[in-house]
């Protein structure tokens, strides 16, 4: 008897092993194995957008040329008539905020439209509107509230890049954020983007290689990135959540069966 309950157990268990579906976890699994494969990349630079925070700093040879156009340094009478003096309002270090018409307002140049341009743009159009003032001037332009947002099979999070690295790709981001579990589909990730009042949705497949052609692929501004669970997973959680009192009933009679038959 001990034997043949033996025998029903194993069947029982090689039953429901075979029944797992098995599943590709191996990134870029299409990929020609060789050692070496070479390919040109474009560079893939951010562009600006309402929302973004700028940071801004202009250098000259001049000291008070530089205060005057980082940040919100006024010109004031002295007391009692004596002359002008400067005075510093704000912080040099909030940044530029793009406000909705896509414009940021900058000292001595005033309103400037930088909707659509990258970092490097825009500091090539600060440097000539400051060249009307100063000769030689150097301008510095970082974005500074690059970040993105991680959900599902990984560490969920908010990922905040640095303001020197503006080039971030899916599996950069996903490697932030501590990278996919076991159960995680790596041949369904959502990319979920709004840009210019539009809600794109993408479905990126890990498995295959031409995922790295994607537009999805070099993540940008508020990106949202979904790792969906597998299946097991979801039917594992679910019944254990709704059967969970069948589920020990059952390993109590298992567990009387036994003592009966041994």
């Amino acid at each position: 008897m001990k034997i043949k309950l033996v025998l029903f157990l194993s069947l029982l268990f090689f039953a429901s092993c075979s029944s797992l579906r098995t599943r590709n976890i191996v990134y870029f699994s299409d990929l020609e194995q060789e050692a070496l494969i070479t390919e040109e990349v474009a560079p893939k630079r951010l562009t600006i957008r309402p929302g973004d925070l700028l940071a801004i700093e202009v250098l000259t040879p001049n000291p008070e040329t530089n205060m005057l156009f980082n940040r919100g340094i006024v010109m004031e009478e002295g007391a009692g008539g004596g002359g002008q003096m400067m005075r510093q309002q704000g912080n040099q270090n909030e940044g530029y905020l793009v406000d909705t018409r896509g414009s940021i307002d900058f000292p001595v140049i005033g309103n400037m439209l930088v909707n659509g341009l990258t970092t490097e743009q825009v500091r090539d159009s600060v440097v000539l509107k400051v060249r009307e003032y100063v000769q030689d001037p150097i301008v510095k332009v970082r974005l500074q509230n690059f970040r993105f947002t991680m959900m599902g099979e990984t560490g969920p999070s908010v990922v905040e890049v640095p303001a020197d690295n503006e080039e971030v790709n899916l599996l950069e981001g996903i490697a932030m954020a501590g990278g996919i579990s076991i159960y995680g589909k790596m041949n369904n990730v959502l990319v979920i983007r709004e840009a210019e009042g539009v809600r794109t949705m993408a479905r990126l497949n890990l498995n295959n290689k031409e995922t790295m052609y994607s537009p999805y692929f070099y993540l940008q501004q508020n990106d949202i990135v979904y790792v969906e669970p597998d299946k097991a997973k979801v039917t594992g959680t679910s019944f254990i959540r709704r059967n969970w009192g069948f589920a020990a009933g059952l390993v109590s009679s298992a567990f009387v069966l036994y003592q009966l038959l041994k």
